[in-house]
């Protein structure tokens, strides 16, 4: 590593330094505010997801064709998982009639069979049948079509009627609610959505960006001295906003103990009671370590006061509340990876090369394989083997820049291409991907409703394997399934000897066993800049983008990312984002703060960040470039599903990596620091990574002490007892 003396910038003029400063840690907290503004104006700013993405409407329509973007199909797809999902529960519940799942060949051969039973037909009547024609060979492999990124949103399925609308907004009014709710609202109560707001006007917690005073508040205006605290309607309200507002923390499920703790800071009378209120009125599950996990949770309303009875020398049972969309999700994916991790040898891979990785998944339908950038070339020849062995294979990744990072000559797809149906090899007549082995690269990413409608798009004798770096940040959504599927063993885990290369890929293989060590940088690819306070952090940002590194390095200012903590205070990516427009690309900001040649990141979901570049504004909205494919942002959406993009948080590039990267650790971003947020910003830069250094001791500590903060999640013990052995 090189370091800088205060006020030198890396210039081919400058000399080397021996001894490499200490990084600095991160400044504002990551989780400080939401990679997206807040969806609603007026009320006050929702939480942040665990990977900070913007909120923006789910549906994208495409450039003049009416193409559902991915956000949309994903969520459909979802929609349609959840429905199958009840519909498979409900005929497992039901008596099973002989015969009545099948058809083709097998119906007929059950109706001749029944036939000669009764005495309709001579069994002789059927000894002629034709031989039955041979199985056809699995198809040549079609290389996935690119995925396209959406563009106009298209009308949503869910969106809410004018007169809806229009009466909601009527009790707004009455109530004293913003009446920019009332689209909200209506979505997401439905038709009735005026009546149900007036029978219970904390409903309105529903709604995202709506805090518990601001519903208390407008139930008052409405219900008069009958608005208590303990009114039951209140309390069933906060419950699902505090499971919810957990969820985007990336939790699954809270601690019951840790909901009535909250339920008594909001002034509920009787925690207790309304927790088993909610429980009994169906608006929240409830799960008992050790019970079956296909066990109803409503039989199981006292479950809570048995686990503090039969406590016992091991301490209290744990009681979790959870929302049913994460519990369904959950127990469908491990459902779904016990099913895969079943599946035995498949005699098709008998001729492969032989190598660790592909002994494991010629073995086992479930394969865990970790390692860095590096290993990604394991995984990708992995599906270049079974493409030579006849079979139908495709690889996904998390983000456009993944694709591009594997080459041209990858076929890839993203996962939101994969389930959306514009990339990939498409589904068979059962629904299923048409694949005999799918690769899911940056694993780490995927939250538990994602991982599910992909294991349940996977047919019986698929192979899946898993493959990431499990050090770094966890996903955007609910769920950390890879860690899960790690710590569960549930299925053979492949770790890659293939290091990463170079200073940089030195340095955060390091900071992965907790050491931050220093390296030898001749090229100068890894420069520490110290700085005294954020207004010097900002300068000497801006500095570095703009004119250290394409003069020493040689990298271009459009290629060269910032990386800080959070969006807010005097260093995170807003007031950085000011200051490289000022410098990179100056402008009135006359198309809704934006120019053309902005440097943009745009969240065409909650938890997804595609960057782009400004192209031109119209009066439909802003069109971009989006990794070389056009993008529309309409222009109601400009406020919300978009930001200057020049300087991102580490949730916004994680899976994501440049050229040349510069991470800036302000000193009020010590108390964000962990050793997940390092790897993963530190990780990002290809060629050049440059440390703006203000947090002294505090970075080193961080890697070698703080790991990120735990998850409440019920895979990892759904996934044990479904997969354990008598033994066990």
């Amino acid at each position: 590593m090189t370091a800088l003396p205060r006020g030198e910038t890396p210039g081919p003029s400058a000399d080397d330094q021996d001894d490499a400063a200490s990084a600095a840690g991160p400044a504002a907290a990551d989780g400080a505010e939401p990679d997206g503004p807040a969806p609603v104006p007026a009320p006050e700013e929702a939480p942040a997801p665990a990977g900070d993405g913007a909120d923006a409407d789910a549906t994208r329509e495409g450039e003049g064709d009416g193409t559902p973007s991915e956000a949309a199909a994903e969520l459909a797809a979802q929609r349609e998982l959840r429905a199958r999902i009840e519909q498979r529960k409900a005929e497992k519940a039901g008596p099973i009639e002989a015969g009545a799942k099948l058809s083709g060949t097998a119906a007929d051969l059950l109706a001749a069979v029944r036939a000669v039973e009764s005495g309709e037909a001579s069994g002789t009547a059927f000894f002629g049948s034709p031989a039955p024609a041979p199985r056809k060979a699995a198809p040549e492999p079609v290389a996935p079509a690119r995925p396209s990124v959406a563009a106009e949103p298209v009308p949503s399925a869910r969106t809410a009627a004018p007169e809806t609308v229009a009466a909601v907004r009527a009790v707004l009014s009455q109530g004293g609610a913003p009446e920019a709710l009332a689209g909200g609202v209506a979505t997401e109560l439905g038709e009735t959505a005026a009546d149900a707001l007036r029978e219970d006007p904390w409903r309105l917690l529903s709604v995202s960006g709506v805090r518990p005073e601001q519903a208390d508040g407008f139930a008052r205006a409405l219900l008069g001295p009958e608005a208590g605290p303990g009114d039951e309607r209140r309390t069933v309200a906060l419950i699902g906003w505090l499971l919810q507002r957990a969820a985007l923390a990336g939790h699954t499920a809270l601690d019951a103990a840790q909901v009535r703790a909250a339920l008594a800071e909001r002034s509920v009378p009787e925690p207790e009671e309304a927790v088993r209120h909610a429980i009994a009125e169906g608006a929240v599950l409830v799960f008992h370590d050790g019970l079956d996990e296909h066990e109803s949770a409503h039989e199981h309303e006292d479950d809570e006061q048995q686990g503090q009875e039969e406590a016992g020398d091991a301490g209290p049972v744990p009681v979790l509340l959870g929302l049913d969309r994460y519990a369904l999700a959950e127990e469908s994916l491990a459902d779904g990876l016990a099913r895969l991790a079943r599946t035995g040898p498949d005699a098709r891979w008998k001729d492969a090369p032989p190598s660790e990785l592909t002994r494991a998944v010629a073995e086992h339908g479930l394969v865990a394989h970790t390692g860095g950038e590096a290993a990604r070339g394991e995984a990708v020849a992995l599906t270049e083997t079974a493409r030579g062995l006849g079979l139908r294979a495709a690889v996904a990744v998390h983000t456009e820049n993944g694709r591009r990072r594997l080459g041209p000559d990858v076929a890839a797809v993203t996962v939101a291409g994969l389930l959306a149906g514009t990339g990939g090899p498409g589904r068979d007549e059962d629904g299923a991907f048409a694949l005999d082995l799918l690769v899911v690269l940056d694993a780490p990413q995927l939250d538990v409703e994602t991982a599910a409608m992909l294991v349940e798009s996977l047919a019986d004798g698929c192979r899946l394997v898993l493959s990431g770096d499990p050090g770094v940040l966890w996903s955007a959504g609910a769920g950390r399934v890879f860690a899960d599927v790690l710590a569960a063993r549930a299925c053979p885990h492949v770790a890659s000897r293939t290091p990463d290369p170079g200073p940089i890929g030195e340095l955060v293989s390091g900071i992965g066993i907790g050491e931050l060590n220093q390296v030898e940088a001749p090229g100068k690819e890894v420069v520490i800049v110290p700085v005294r306070d954020a207004g010097e952090a900002v300068h000497r940002t801006v500095q570095l983008v703009a004119d250290s590194v394409p003069r020493a390095i040689g990298v271009p200012a459009e290629q060269t990312q910032v990386i800080t903590v959070g969006h807010g205070g005097s260093a995170g990516t807003r007031a950085l984002n000011a200051a490289l427009k000022q410098r990179l690309n100056p402008g009135p900001g006359r198309f809704g703060g934006y120019d053309p040649g902005d440097r943009v990141a745009y969240a065409p979901s909650p938890g997804r960040t595609v960057p782009g570049t400004v192209l031109s504004a119209d009066p439909e909205g802003l069109r971009l470039d989006c990794e070389g494919d056009p993008v529309l942002v309409p222009k109601d959406l400009v406020g919300t599903a978009l930001r200057h993009g020049w300087a991102l948080t580490a949730h916004q590039a994680v899976a994501m990596r440049w050229p040349a990267v510069v991470v800036v650790l302000p000193g009020d971003a010590a108390d964000a620091l962990d050793r997940a947020w390092v790897q993963t910003a530190f990780g990002r830069g290809e060629r050049h990574l440059s440390v703006v250094h203000g947090v002294d001791q505090a970075l080193p500590r961080a890697v070698a002490e703080k790991l990120p903060r735990p998850r409440t999640t019920r895979l990892r013990a759904l996934l044990e007892a479904l997969l354990a052995t008598p033994d066990d």
